[in-house]
Order: structure tokens, then C-alpha cells, then sequence
């Protein structure tokens, strides 16, 4: 997507890419604060979201940011008092992979994504639980989901506390996100 993007940035915004990397540059904005240069290219200059997206990654790329690893991304949400919800996470992980081939994981700075043809569930963790989001096109009937808007593109959510809660009931619904999003 972000190919597509910057591939198209000179017809949406009247600039290329670099020439969006070499504005912000010299803007006094600070290139690596990705959550500041998206706000000056809104307020300022009007950029819509997936451009402001699209140059502030770019313009921090070219400051000497270097992107997080999809384990480096899942390991700083596991820190402190969250660093006991991991075994809790990799059985989600596990369960999520074992679901087919096309499966991937993807790394944000909050939630993990799960994603087939589309995002079919994520995680996010809060101090005590790990949130499981499932996307369903047709919820089934469950006494552990909860309707939801978060994680992720979830419309439901279960709360999971151990390992244990990762349950033959819990890898139902994983896949019957997944089969739903396929």
C-alpha cells in the first residue's frame, strides 16, 4: 500500500515524496516524531491521512530511524507488568499460525495483527489481561465475547488472563474469524 501511496503523491498533494521528505526537513519539525510531522502535514499543509503516513515513515527513514523487527514490536508491549500476559500471547500466536499458511503477523506499536486475506484478529495487552479482537462478518453465539470497536478491526473480544483461557473454545472462534476473513 505505501508503494501505491508514494507512487502517487505528486497528483494528490502537488509534491513527490522526496520533495515531502526535504520539506519536512528543513520545517523544524523533528523527523523522527512521526506523531508531530503527520500533525504539521495536516494542519499546515492539509495532507490526507495515508500521505501523512506514507512521508512521516519516509522523512524518519531518512533522519536514520530504523524501523522495529515484528519481534522488537512484540517485545516492548511485554514489559514490566505486561512481561506475564507473553506466555498468554504466544499460545494466541501459536494458535493464529496453526490456522493455515497464509497467516501473517504483523508488528504495530500497540496491538498485534493477525491477517489472512484481511486482519481476522489482534492483541492488545492491558496491565492484568490480553485482549484477543476477532473480526466477524456473522458473530456466533459466546459467552466469552464481549462486542467491541479495539483491538485492531475486532468487532468482538475476549479477555484472556492464562494460558489456560487459550482454550479449544478460544481456537474455535480464531478460526471462525479467520474462515470469515478469507
Amino acid at each position: 500500500m505505501m508503494s501505491a501511496v508514494s507512487d502517487s503523491m505528486a497528483d494528490r498533494t502537488g509534491r513527490t515524496l522526496e520533495e515531502w521528505v526535504a520539506l519536512v526537513g528543513g520545517s523544524g519539525v523533528d523527523p523522527l516524531d512521526q506523531n508531530a510531522v503527520r500533525t504539521w502535514l495536516r494542519e499546515v499543509h492539509g495532507v490526507k491521512q495515508n500521505s501523512q503516513w506514507a512521508i512521516a515513515d519516509a522523512a524518519a527513514l531518512a533522519a536514520g530511524w530504523v524501523r522495529p523487527s515484528l519481534e522488537d514490536y512484540i517485545d516492548g508491549q511485554f514489559t514490566g507488568k505486561k512481561a506475564a500476559l507473553r506466555r498468554v500471547f504466544d499460545a494466541v500466536r501459536a494458535a493464529a499460525l496453526a490456522l493455515g499458511n497464509d497467516v501473517t503477523v504483523e508488528g504495530r506499536g500497540t496491538i498485534v495483527p493477525f491477517v489472512r486475506r484481511r486482519q481476522f484478529a489482534a492483541t492488545a495487552t492491558t496491565t492484568s489481561r490480553l485482549d484477543l479482537g476477532l473480526r466477524f462478518t456473522s458473530p456466533p453465539a459466546s459467552a466469552r465475547l464481549t462486542p467491541a470497536t479495539i483491538p485492531g478491526q475486532a468487532t468482538h473480544k475476549v479477555a484472556l488472563l492464562t494460558v489456560a483461557d487459550v482454550d479449544d473454545e478460544v481456537r474455535a472462534l480464531l478460526r471462525l474469524a479467520y474462515e470469515q476473513n478469507g
